[in-house]
């Protein structure tokens, strides 16, 4: 397991290593604010408000409150107050599922608009930060996952293995899209396995297309990303992203009870579960495989009354 948990920003997570770049980008343009937007227990939200805190920047969270998840003033969005993110939250239908993240100018669009009236520079980055929209103009977020893809071949060799799989939840696409282009240019025998969260294998896989892609084009190397290569599995999205169900919650206390690590119930739980299915149908047999802890667990405190009756089941 690679415990990108650990990344240091605001309880970690694998948008530290997003913003390492993304940040950049900000402080060189100029930007006084950053606009972002995502679910109402974002991580991403959550560790952008502590980049925007630490680089001296006003953070502004477009929050959208889907029905059936948790909205308490507590885990991933208690955090976002704490760094005194001005957040906006915004109730949505869920009829469109994660599409709903693609369209999101009636939201974000009256707040930029704000923050320019108030005479501030804003920046516009996209959910996940990897996709080349709004003020990016480069997949800088998944740049993070080409360099944690080489950190992960230098860490495997130096404990005598090399990763067949690295096995790893996907939503915005960004990380397991800087994971393929760093497999791509790296170790092209490695698989790259995503666990669906949050839409359809088409739909993510065509992100993960799309973000990779950019990758290696602003790299310049030639490469060219076919979407054989991009491995998505749907199978677990269950009732939908952020949905708790009974097999998570028994994932979260195996994994807890045997390792001693905590997993989340958005994105890893649901992760894991998938990929211990997929090694019980032999899709793993005789391969060394990494899985990637992408962080999360502030959204166990919000999910608490689903967790606690599952574990009394």
């Amino acid at each position: 397991m690679k415990r990108d948990d650990q990344t240091g920003l605001a309880f970690g997570g694998n948008k530290a290593r997003k913003l390492e770049f993304i940040m950049g980008d900000v402080l060189e343009q100029g930007a006084d604010s950053i606009v972002t937007w995502a679910g109402v227990q974002s991580n991403w939200c959550r560790q952008v408000a502590a980049g925007a805190a630490r680089a001296g920047k006003r953070a502004v969270l477009v929050l959208l409150k889907r029905p059936g998840l948790p909205a308490s003033e507590d885990g991933n969005l208690l955090i976002d107050r704490v760094f005194q993110a001005d957040v906006r939250i915004q109730e949505t239908s869920g009829e469109k599922g994660f599409l709903e993240y693609e369209n999101v100018e009636e939201w974000v669009g009256p707040v930029l608009r704000e923050e320019e009236a108030a005479g501030r520079k804003p920046y516009l980055a996209p959910i996940g930060g990897s996709i080349v929209e709004g003020s990016m103009g480069g997949p800088f977020g998944a740049f993070g996952y080409v360099l944690a893809f080489a950190e992960l071949l230098e860490q495997a060799g130096a404990l005598g293995f090399k990763p067949k799989s690295v096995v790893l939840a996907t939503g915005s696409a960004g990380t397991q899209a800087g994971l393929l282009a760093g497999a791509k240019l790296l170790s092209p025998e490695t698989r790259v396995v995503g666990i669906s969260v949050a839409g359809t294998g088409p739909d993510i896989s065509r992100l993960v297309e799309g973000i990779t892609q950019a990758v290696l084009d602003e790299i310049g190397d030639g490469e060219k990303v076919d979407l054989d290569e991009i491995v998505v599995f749907d199978e677990y999205l269950g009732e939908g992203y952020g949905i708790l169900n009974q097999g998570i919650v028994e994932t979260i206390g195996l994994v807890a009870g045997t390792e001693g690590v905590l997993l989340d119930p958005v994105y890893t739980g649901k992760a894991m579960a998938g990929f211990l299915d997929l090694a019980g149908k032999g899709l793993f047999d005789d391969e060394d495989v990494v899985f990637l802890h992408t962080g999360g667990t502030p959204a166990l405190f919000p999910y608490r009354e689903g967790l606690l009756d599952g574990i009394r089941t």
